[in-house]
Parts: C-alpha cells; sequence; structure tokens
C-alpha cells in the first residue's frame, strides 16, 4: 500500500515537471529579447471579443515574485495602487478581456538598462475591437524586468492611465 501511495505521488510529481519543461520549450522563444518580450506581453493579452487568451504563456512570462500594480484614484479620491499576481490578474480580468475584446498597443518605449535590469517606460493605447479607429484609454506601462542569462523575465508591471487632469507627457509619446 506505502509502495503504490509513493509511486503514485512520484508519478504526479513527474508529470507536473514534465509539463512545466514542456511550457517553457513551448515558450522559450517568446522571452528570448526585449522586444520579443514585450511584443508577447502585449498580444497575449489583447483579441477580439469571445477570443480566449492564452493564460499559459501569459503566466510563463512573469517571474514567480512578479507583480501586476495598476493605479487610480479611490472613492476617497486619493491616488493609491493595487497588488496582483499574474493569477490575480486573470481572475480580475480575463473573463472582462474575453466578453468585451481589448488591445493593447505599444505607441512609444524608452528603456534604461544597468547590467541584468531594464526599466521600459512603455506607453499604450487601448481598443476594444483591432478595427477601431481611436483608442478608448492610453496610459504608460512601467515594466521592470530582469535578463538572467537564458531569458526575459517581468518582474513588476506598474501602470498608470491618462486621464483629462494627469495627460501623457510628449516626451513619452511618438515622434511625428
Amino acid at each position: 500500500m506505502k509502495k503504490t501511495i509513493v509511486l503514485s505521488i512520484l508519478s504526479f510529481a513527474f508529470s507536473i515537471h514534465m509539463e512545466a519543461q514542456s511550457s517553457a520549450e513551448k515558450h522559450i522563444s517568446k522571452v528570448q529579447s526585449l522586444d520579443t518580450t514585450l511584443s508577447t506581453l502585449y498580444g497575449v493579452i489583447s483579441g477580439e471579443k469571445g477570443q480566449e487568451r492564452d493564460w499559459e504563456l501569459f503566466k510563463y512570462l512573469f517571474h514567480p515574485e512578479a507583480k501586476l500594480i495598476p493605479t487610480g484614484k479611490n472613492k476617497e479620491g486619493l491616488h493609491t495602487s493595487r497588488y496582483m499576481t499574474p493569477d490575480d490578474y486573470i481572475a480580475s480580468s480575463g473573463k472582462w478581456l474575453v466578453e468585451n475584446g481589448f488591445f493593447e498597443k505599444e505607441i512609444h518605449r524608452s528603456v534604461n538598462t544597468f547590467g541584468n535590469i531594464t526599466q521600459v517606460f512603455s506607453t499604450y493605447e487601448s481598443f476594444k475591437s483591432e478595427s477601431d479607429a481611436a483608442p478608448f484609454m492610453r496610459g504608460i506601462n512601467s515594466i521592470q524586468l530582469l535578463n538572467d542569462g537564458k531569458r526575459w523575465w517581468v518582474i513588476n508591471i506598474y501602470w498608470m492611465q491618462e486621464s483629462e487632469n494627469n495627460p501623457i507627457p510628449v516626451a513619452y509619446l511618438p515622434k511625428n
């Protein structure tokens, strides 16, 4: 009996290991450069109404301790932030993205790198459909990344939407 339980546990652990390994093999090309990592980040959350997102790939982009940190005003009008794991983000926003359609497109990027860490200010526009002419929202994603020598990891994404009182500075918009 004990031998059967031990074999079952080992078999289960092996299957989880193999699943994680196959996920890594399947997605490693998406995190080999800063450009592919950021392109994948924007692409994986984007899709037409009714189109499922690849949440396995989404989670693969993030370091195990990563946070997604949206900012905004609370009910009292104070600026605040909320800290989410990738799973929290999927639980809070995943259904909405599919039900409404959502495309986030990078329109400008400012990059600072020191050693293996990179900070990107990535200005975005958001659309309900890829065919929309005008965005319904804009903002800046502050994305911190780590290159561990094998791949890029998203460490944090900290973002703020543009508002009438807080327009995106010209320095973070495309040059005409």
